[in-house]
């Protein structure tokens, strides 16, 4: 590879000089200013970051860690994170765990290799020793999508509780006894506090837990949401209606419905979780409980420079923010069909 002093070499100045025109280009006359980066651009000179990091003791790269780059929620995730990051003159890692607590080990291991200025996780492993081995290395993270602890560090959420009982409440006031829940894998915590939200919205209307028939899933992609849609249409007793823990399931769940030749919202009313772009384009427009998640992507960003400027005087925050139901077309108020 060309090193500094190439570049020093074929523009007849010392190595000092090559490094101020990269650093400090302002404090470097413009004849030769112009000479060295004629010199950079010939040799295709390319500075070693990792060499940087190591004088300056500081990255200038931040770790994302999601659960499904897939999902295009994380996408919007990392566009908040990037937005942020790119202020402050640093960039974005994004890795993808899928869901798997050992690839989120492997992931935020290399982190660690790599001294990222910090991590931004929405955590596979629920027992959180892969954050905490995280934190021993003495690299800061950031939760998102999760609510976490004052000890734990900084987090920024939705109140998924709430949006659990915003979906349900909305079913149960548009006439429906009869409810599914499409969940997700029930060991991640936005799963168990939708579901608590729903079982929430469902006693306030004076209905108990067995209206609300749950149907978890082992990932939260479409392909999971037509096998759940299948399992719902084989049930003795079909629901009314349908509460999915994403918009990736919700959207699953509509095209089995489709395909069998069933009516949504008239025979089958349908809610997500999310409001992902393409929530509001599909056959049925898709009601959902939106999610700001630019605004949690670049939140979490902005409160890791925090720590990381800040160091031992930082003091964690976690930001709760509160989700919006947004209503389409795949449910319908006051047209319900009861229970058989």
């Amino acid at each position: 590879m060309v090193g500094i002093k190439d570049v020093a070499r074929r523009a007849g100045v010392s190595v000092g000089t090559v490094s101020n025109v990269i650093n400090r280009p302002d404090s470097v006359a413009e004849q030769t200013r112009i000479r060295v980066q004629a010199a950079i651009a010939e040799l295709g000179y390319v500075r070693s970051e990792y060499a940087r990091q190591l004088r300056a003791g500081q990255s200038r790269i931040m770790g994302l860690l999601v659960l499904d780059m897939g999902n295009p929620f994380f996408v919007d995730v990392a566009r908040g994170a990037e937005r942020s990051a790119r202020k402050a003159g640093l960039g974005v890692m994004v890795c993808n765990s899928n869901q798997s607590a050992r690839d989120e080990a492997e992931y935020l291991a290399l982190f660690a290799e790599q001294r990222v200025r910090g991590v931004l996780l929405t955590p596979s492993d629920d027992a959180g020793q892969n954050a905490e081995n995280l934190r021993r290395n003495g690299i800061p993270y950031v939760l998102v999508d999760r609510v976490g602890t004052g000890d734990e560090g900084c987090s920024v959420s939705v109140d998924d509780v709430a949006g659990g009982a915003l979906a349900v409440r909305h079913l149960v006031d548009a006439g429906h006894r009869n409810i599914a829940y499409v969940s997700g894998p029930p060991r991640l915590r936005q799963i168990r506090d939708r579901r608590a939200g729903a079982l929430a919205a469902l006693a306030e209307s004076g209905l108990g837990p067995e209206a609300l028939t749950e149907l978890p899933t082992e990932t939260l992609d479409v392909a999971a949401g037509r096998d759940a849609g299948a399992r719902l249409l084989g049930l003795m007793r079909r629901p009314t209606a349908v509460f999915c823990a994403n918009d990736l399931l919700a959207l699953g769940v509509l095209q089995a419905l489709f395909t069998a030749g069933v009516d949504v919202p008239r025979e089958m009313a349908i809610v997500g979780y999310d409001d992902i772009e393409f929530a509001s384009a599909a056959a049925v427009p898709l009601t959902s409980v939106r999610q700001p998640a630019a605004t949690m992507g670049s939140l979490a960003a902005e409160l890791l420079l925090e720590e990381t400027d800040a160091g031992a005087a930082h003091e964690h925050r976690q930001v709760v923010l509160q989700p919006e139901l947004v209503v389409r077309g795949s449910t319908l108020i006051g047209r319900a069909r009861q229970p058989r």
